[in-house]
């Protein structure tokens, strides 16, 4: 029986970042009047989907510390969703757009300060220049200010709550929003909840007509023609000038727009969601009201508004509290969809700016090794039109992984004896207990980190106070937090837990593990799966199977349509079988060489057996593609035995380990088995032009050969590589991290060209490193840098 590996095609390109986006240019000579956020000006530069948002609904609309929370949550609904925040409004005098934490906080804790003004585009002299002169004056930006703004920095898309528009009686008051002239000459597409239904809706949407605004209002689930919202209703009774489906039809209206010489605005109405909504009689019936006072009291101009809020608050009972913070999340949330969805658009039609293009392979073409001489490691073939571009900072490795709170109990009985003792069961036991930050995708991508690569961890804990500690403690190791997401305890998530006990000589005996948080239904997304990584760019994605299935599935569908290279962590022997679990549908009995979906995995003998049960399970060993790559060496049986044992011995292949990875190679062309003091096992497909099938000292490792030119596959690899040191007892201090220690170097030397030979002697210093060490990644692997270069 023949076997086959694994290799890479094309080798992932990701060009060097462009010079500079078209505002920072503009910006050395306003840099005085008007700064934007490094974070902001790479996510433009690079074709990320950014949103931006006002800040008068902080200054002037929430009293502090409100306000903070709001704007919190709102930059973390758009960073949930998949774009940028790009948080606008005027600190000391000069416009900011990206505003940081800190100058956040700073704006917004001077509400109701006269010296905080709300800014529209009739301000934004006047307070630029009092800055330039001394006084260093706060602002709000309202809708017609932050389009400004956005626009100059060339944010395309803005979210906010309510627009202004025509107040009753406008025709004799002409008291009528800037918002609307603003949107009939800056193109800037405007998400919001329609206009404030106490305005004059009628001549609000004539006004916008005179002024060529586009107007659209989502079906949000309605069929046929819907009406235009009314703020705190979802119906107006007066009709939308157009329906929008979705966000991928909004945003090819913006697409479309922009390629056209039109300088207006669109204004996309959202409705209010219907579980916040309120009925439209009683929310007319009230603002009728709060308007005829606002009419006797003579209360008018700038002061208009707000009274009449504050009395439909008043009146209603604070039921239009409820709607105005769920439209305004609506809003964002939508708003960052159409935003993700217009860089997709850009991406396919080639007018976003790209930091680079990966390389896509389709099955034809024949797969390239990342090194001059390594294992092929291949990318898969993707699909070139999905892409979405990079974001802000992209990274060599993304690790989709578990972020856990650990729990090591090490068996310490009174007497210690010689040989390894596991605790007494029914009983308690006198123990080591460490507590540490842990989780395998956390270990793997500090492990990462240390030997020098660049990484991001995507991961997910509950927004509880184990959540909060390991966001921090990620946040200061210098891999980056950014695609960690945190789910509500509220929803019932609970950040991951894991507990290991272990024997006397630090063998894991037994582990408890709660991972439930990873296999929430809102992760299964594949658009937030391929935003995440089209966020990072990486060249490889690692991924643990702590996540279901579905997750899974998406995590590597969402990498192949990005270009990058996948790893595959089993973590235990139950886990290792999602890999093939029929949820997991990027995985199929036609996902072999070349069109494989993993590239790399690094089981244990035990978890390598649960992925061949697994596959036999699922039927993947009887499909005609995987016969084809292992009738392609021709093996016979007796003889195939034979080098086996030749190569790996005879004890492993006594329990099948060998013929365990030859037959899972056309699946995983590239395995590394982690054998403890025996070594490590390596079994690797190799090309034609691999120089290891032609250079002597390798022939003792080359399994079989296919002289078939219509073969991609030109060679089949396997070697035991032993250990670099015996590690005495007394110096193990801990067990649990060492393969992820391992993964993580072994990556990380991918990243820099090293071939598998190379890089498993350094991986496995690494390991020790972390056997001596209390850490879940001992910090020393930091020491093997040199080495991998």
């Amino acid at each position: 029986m023949a076997l086959s590996t694994r290799w890479t095609p094309r080798s992932l390109h990701i060009p060097a970042l462009q010079p500079t986006y078209t505002c920072r240019r503009c910006l050395s000579g306003r840099e005085r009047l008007l700064r934007v956020s490094e974070e902001v000006q790479d996510a433009l530069a690079t074709g990320k989907p950014v949103v931006a948002l006002e800040t008068t609904i902080y200054t002037h609309g929430f009293p502090y510390p409100e306000n903070v929370a709001l704007s919190s949550h709102l930059e973390s609904l758009v960073r949930v969703n998949g774009g940028v925040p790009a948080t606008i409004g005027i600190l000391d005098g000069i416009a900011r757009v990206g505003m940081q934490a800190e100058e956040l906080i700073q704006l917004v804790s001077t509400a109701g300060n006269e010296n905080t003004w709300k800014i529209s585009r009739r301000d934004l002299g006047f307070i630029g220049g009092f800055g330039l002169r001394g006084q260093k004056l706060n602002g709000g930006t309202t809708i017609a200010g932050t389009m400004i703004l956005a626009h100059l920095a060339g944010i395309k898309i803005f979210a906010t709550g309510g627009l202004g528009g025509v107040h009753r009686g406008g025709e004799n008051s002409m008291d009528i929003s800037a918002d609307l002239t603003e949107l009939g000459r800056t193109p800037v597409t405007v998400i919001s909840s329609g206009c404030k239904s106490f305005l004059d809706i009628p001549r609000t949407l004539e006004y916008l007509e005179t002024q060529g605004v586009g107007v659209g209002t989502f079906a949000d689930g309605r069929t046929g023609t819907v009406d235009f919202p009314a703020f705190f209703s979802r119906d107006s009774g007066v009709k939308s000038p157009r329906t929008i489906f979705d966000e991928a039809d909004a945003a090819a209206l913006v697409y479309a727009q922009s390629n056209f010489p039109i300088q207006s605005g669109l204004l996309f109405a959202n409705p209010v969601p219907e579980s916040s909504a309120m009925a439209k009689d009683e929310i007319d019936g009230i603002i009728a009201q709060a308007v005829a006072e606002a009419e006797e009291k003579g209360i008018g101009g700038s002061a208009n508004t707000p009274y009449i809020l504050r009395r439909i608050r008043e009146l209603s009972n604070g039921a239009s509290v409820k709607a105005n913070e769920a439209l305004i999340e609506a809003n964002v949330a939508r708003g960052t969809k159409v935003a993700v969805e217009l860089a997709k658009l850009e991406l396919r039609e080639g007018a976003a700016p790209q930091r680079g293009d990966a390389s896509v392979v389709t099955p034809s073409e024949l797969p390239i090794t990342t090194q001059s001489s390594g294992t092929a490691v291949s990318t898969p073939a993707g699909d070139a039109s999905a892409k979405i571009s990079s974001a802000g900072q992209p990274v060599d490795i993304l690790v989709a992984g578990s972020l856990a709170s650990d729990t090591i109990c090490d068996y310490e009985p009174f007497d210690r004896p010689s040989t390894a003792v596991p605790p007494t069961l029914h009983t308690s036991n006198p123990a080591k207990i460490s507590p540490s930050a842990g989780g395998v995708g956390r270990n793997v991508a500090m492990a990462a980190h240390l030997a020098g690569a660049k990484v991001a961890l995507a991961s997910v804990v509950a927004d509880d106070l184990a959540g909060s500690s390991l966001l921090d403690h990620v946040g200061k190791s210098g891999v980056s937090a950014d695609h960690i997401r945190q789910i509500p305890a509220a929803d019932g998530a609970r950040t991951a837990q894991y507990v290991a006990v272990n024997d006397t000589s630090k063998d894991l005996v037994v582990a408890m593990a709660d991972m439930s948080i990873l296999a929430r239904p809102e992760l299964e997304s594949l658009e937030y799966w391929t935003t995440t990584i089209g966020q990072t760019s990486p060249k490889w994605v690692i991924a643990d199977a702590n996540w279901s299935p579905e997750i899974l599935s998406s995590i590597f569908k969402a990498a192949k349509v990005q270009g990058a290279m996948i790893a595959f962590e089993p973590v235990s022997i139950a886990k290792a079988a999602r890999l093939f679990n029929k949820n997991n549908n990027a995985m199929t009995s036609t996902s072999v060489v070349p069109n494989h979906t993993v590239s790399l995995a690094s089981p244990n003998s035990l978890e390598l057996s649960a992925l061949y049960k697994a596959a036999t399970d699922a039927l993947m060993f009887e499909s005609e593609r995987w016969w084809k790559v292992i009738d392609s060496f021709g093996l016979s049986g007796s003889g195939s035995r034979d080098r086996l044992v030749s190569i790996a011995g005879p004890e492993l292949v006594e329990e099948g380990i060998p013929q365990q990875c030859l037959q899972l190679l056309p699946f995983i062309p590239n395995l590394v088995t982690k054998l403890g003091p025996k070594g490590c096992l390596v079994t690797s497909l190799l090309r034609h032009t691999d120089e290891r099938l032609t250079r002597p000292e390798y022939a003792p490792y080359i399994l079989g050969r296919t002289m078939s030119d219509a073969s991609e596959i030109g060679g089949l690899y396997m070697r035991l590589i032993p250990p670099t040191c015996n590690v005495s007892q007394e110096d193990i201090v801990s067990v649990n991290g060492v393969g992820d220690t391992m993964l993580g170097v072994i990556v990380a030397g991918l990243v820099k060209g090293r071939t598998l030979d190379d890089i498993i002697p350094i991986a496995q210093d690494a390991a020790v490193l972390t056997l001596k060490s209390p850490e879940a990644v001992s910090h020393e692997v930091r020491s093997i840098q040199e080495r991998l270069q």
